[in-house]
């Protein structure tokens, strides 16, 4: 009966203090009751977490998408997360590209042109998926982790602290009400006493709330350190992937013409690279900006007697010991050789001999 007694007592309490900060919030929103002010610093401080807040949930998100574009996929590795448990490891879609194109090079068959390339081209990409894979895991643990953790933890003991904050605020502001309107000297004694408790409790909670958010800047710098890792996680993706693709263009350009025929339109001669020019200086010229040898000029090279000097159009890295790397704007002397495939010459500059493509040169009268 006591406890029960207990139970109605602090529930009449608990309502008329939640029934008290109603009142007061509500006035000072109709400008009927003043408000109490925090003071510059502390303001700036819950500025700066909730700005914090916004932009980390943001970032973290749109990161989320950027490593998983498939927003089935996302929601069933959150169910397992929220579920505690390992969410079942899937194929993705470069390792599945890869493997239908190692599957159909099989069947078309190793020994042909187009099934070895597709066998090469499907090795390539499955490579690109473990890489993918990589990037995802370690984006995961050293930059998603950390936001999260952030989000679903610090803030929320923040928010919370803060919420607090505004209790005591509207707990202090009502006190002074009821001290402006007291008459009695007994009611205004009790109101006095009420005053200093409600502000006691206000000034702690504002240290406590002022010595979290203070806490935001070693936040910053730790989200700092996380983002170096995940711009050092993509840049090593990157660099893998275009390491993986450029051995692959050397493979492909390495076949005879004749092997890379397909429906009597040979494409043995290398064509120049856009991803090279957007990755490093020995690239070739931008698309906008190429200029295409005319069928005049290809005859002209390919009936080529004798030799002749020859400007190269684009960059070109050779393939292997038996070609000559070129590079744009240069003068170059070029010759033919009996039992030389039509769409290559033998390009001579100073002591260096090696096989050009005559679709990188035009000739020069």
């Amino acid at each position: 009966m006591n406890i029960m007694d207990f139970n109605v007592k602090k529930l009449a309490a608990d309502a008329g203090t939640f029934l008290s900060r109603a009142v007061q919030f509500t006035e000072e929103k109709l400008g009927q009751a003043e408000k109490t002010e925090l003071d510059a610093h502390l303001e700036n401080l819950l500025s700066k977490a909730e700005c914090t807040k916004i932009w980390t949930e943001k970032i973290m998100k749109q990161t989320e998408v950027l490593l998983q574009p498939n927003p089935n996929a996302r929601i069933e590795e959150f169910v397992y997360e929220k579920l505690d448990r390992k969410a079942p490891s899937r194929i993705n879609n470069p390792e599945l590209l890869g493997q239908y194109m190692i599957d159909a090079g099989t069947e078309f068959g190793p020994g042909t042109a187009y099934g070895n390339a597709l066998i090469k081209c499907g090795e390539t990409q499955k490579r690109i998926g473990t890489a993918d894979r990589e990037l995802i895991q370690t984006s995961a643990l050293n930059f998603l982790t950390p936001l999260r953790n952030f989000i679903e933890g610090d803030y929320k003991t923040i928010a919370k602290e803060r919420k607090l904050l505004q209790n005591k605020r509207l707990d202090l502001d009502a006190a002074k009400t009821r001290l402006r309107k007291a008459k009695a000297a007994e009611t205004k004694s009790s109101s006095e006493q009420e005053l200093r408790i409600t502000q006691s409790e206000f000034d702690r909670q504002a240290e406590i709330t002022r010595l979290l958010l203070e806490g935001i800047s070693s936040t910053h710098a730790h989200h700092l350190r996380c983002l170096n890792d995940f711009v050092e996680a993509q840049m090593t993706y990157y660099a893998q992937c275009y390491q993986y693709m450029l051995d692959l263009q050397k493979q492909l350009g390495s076949f005879p013409s004749n092997y890379l025929s397909n429906n009597n339109q040979t494409s043995g001669t290398p064509v120049p690279s856009a991803l090279s020019n957007a990755i490093g200086p020995s690239a070739v010229a931008p698309a906008g900006s190429l200029i295409m040898a005319s069928s005049s000029n290809l005859n002209d090279l390919k009936e080529l007697s004798g030799s002749r000097k020859a400007r190269v159009l684009y960059d070109y890295d050779a393939a292997n010991s038996t070609e000559l790397s070129l590079l744009a704007d240069e003068v170059i002397t070029v010759f033919s050789v009996v039992g030389m495939d039509s769409d290559w010459l033998m390009g001579e500059r100073g002591n260096q001999k090696g096989k050009v493509p005559i679709t990188y040169l035009e000739l020069l009268n």
